[in-house]
């Protein structure tokens, strides 16, 4: 017989104090610290208990006492289900303000290097509509709130194309309006799941693996163009003629719509870069504009999805290397050669490095596009492809730009940038925590110089970070 779960009792009339991670907010209560979601500073709420250990406990609300006065009104009728925008009842300047802290705790705490005065972090010029790509699920299981569910109301489908739920991986919600990106989005989402739902197509069940429509992609760039793939699950004869059905009738209803792509994915997950990717309409890229560079973005590239706020980043990373043209650059996780090509202009040859192969493709690709011919690109690990050797080839580094994923640099990574010995580092990183870390392992040989956030997410607690790096000696 299953233990009954421990009832733990409510706690009224708690202040919320501040912001903390993960976009909740904190309390204390005697001497235990309790993180809240959905709450900003200044809210007096009561407060259930969900999860309790030794020195601090995770509550949500059960009832507001008193708003505060350091509060917005979420524009998204989503918000406080939808995990994405946790911070659209905080007011912008209060974000901002939380995510300087953020960068500054972290640098300071972890790393425990000498450091300069930090730049005030740059604030997106878009709130809304910012991002240029969005995915959503397709499932037939669809997430109920706990109103929903206390009401007993019932649904004529259980189907749903939205956002996965944290905690309940094979759930969706459904989705009616994102304000993430611009509003076509929404149209088109809405319009296949309306065709879909008249069609009678299955939507696919994560834990049997079956069902035919199963996500969908969508990227727009500030050229105009618009990419839309949708991933389906091919299970019996007659799948790819109903999957082109739906393709069609996008196609139609959308001529905005200028790459229209689908995959058949049996996989056990949602990723799609190891399979092939079929063009229906149009072509199999759309194109990206920053300064006088054009960049070409297909359905596997990475491209920094806030368009406007991607390029105040690369222009501090730009800035911080300093360039009079005479140096060598070497650009690691390069991604499509988006910094290597923005700052090859202003150096003698930039050398980029990226793990996945149809971006370095994608990344020569944008060199040839803009007369670039001083870039070579190298597809592999970082760790792997980074060495003497490497070095003795390419010539040693005057500047490295190191952009990482959110683990941050390997160690055998960081032991051959020292070797290199170049006289600048940048680092641009979207998880200030792990390049605190690797900021203790360059400290012996590099001072930080400079510090400069930058707000790429606005409405959630992710932070980008820029750090220049000099040589001691």
């Amino acid at each position: 017989m299953a233990r009954k779960r421990k009832e733990f009792p409510i706690l009224e009339n708690v202040t919320i104090t501040d912001v903390a991670a993960e976009g909740k907010a904190l309390a204390r209560v005697n001497d235990m610290v309790v993180f809240v979601p959905f709450v900003v500073p200044g809210d007096v709420v009561d407060l259930k208990i969900r999860k309790k250990k030794h020195s601090y406990c995770e509550a949500e609300v059960v009832r507001f006492v008193k708003y505060s006065e350091t509060r917005a009104e979420p524009v998204c009728q989503h918000f406080g289900v939808c995990g994405g925008c946790k911070w659209q009842n905080l007011p912008y300047e209060e974000q901002l303000r939380a995510k300087q802290q953020q960068v500054f705790d972290q640098l300071s705490r972890i790393s425990h290097v000498q450091l300069p005065e930090f730049n005030p972090i740059m604030g997106s010029q878009l709130t809304l509509h910012y991002r240029n790509k969005l995915e959503f699920g397709c499932s037939n299981k669809r997430w109920l709130t706990r109103e929903q569910v206390a009401s007993g109301e019932t649904f004529d489908t259980m189907n749903a194309i939205g956002f996965h739920i944290t905690g309940a991986f094979d759930k969706i919600l459904p989705i009616e309006k994102c304000w993430l990106m611009d509003d076509l989005q929404n149209r088109i989402r809405n319009e296949i799941r309306d065709y879909a739902l008249a069609n009678g197509f299955t939507f696919f069940d994560l834990r049997q693996q079956v069902g035919l429509l199963r996500d969908v992609m969508i990227r727009n760039s500030d050229t105009g163009e618009w990419m839309v793939l949708v991933q389906f699950h091919f299970e019996s004869e007659g799948d790819q003629q109903t999957a082109e059905a739906l393709l069609s009738h996008l196609g139609e209803q959308f001529p905005q719509i200028t790459s229209l792509l689908w995959v058949d994915n049996q996989k056990c997950n949602d990723t799609f870069g190891d399979l092939p990717v079929q063009v229906f309409k149009g072509n199999d890229h759309i194109f990206e504009v920053m300064e006088d560079l054009k960049f070409k973005v297909g359905p596997k590239s990475f491209y920094q999805t806030n368009t406007l706020q991607a390029y105040h980043l690369y222009d501090v990373a730009r800035q911080f290397a300093n360039l009079n043209g005479n140096e060598i650059v070497y650009d690691l996780y390069t991604g499509t050669g988006t910094i290597a090509n923005f700052v090859a202009r202003k150096a003698k040859k930039v050398v980029g490095v990226e793990y996945v192969p149809e971006a370095i493709e994608d990344a020569k690709v944008n060199s040839e596009l803009n007369g670039i011919d001083n870039t070579t690109f190298y597809a592999g690990d970082m760790k792997d492809i980074l060495n003497d050797e490497f070095i003795a080839e390419n010539g040693q580094p005057d500047v490295i730009i190191t952009d990482p994923p959110r683990a941050g640099m390997h160690a055998d990574v960081i032991e051959t940038i020292v070797r290199a010995n170049p006289k600048r580092i940048v680092y641009v990183s979207c998880n200030p925590a792990t390049q605190a870390r690797d900021l203790i392992a360059l400290d012996n040989n590099y001072e930080v110089k400079a510090v400069q956030p930058v707000d790429m997410f606005p409405h959630t607690p992710h932070v980008e970070n820029v750090v220049l790096l000099e040589r001691r000696y």
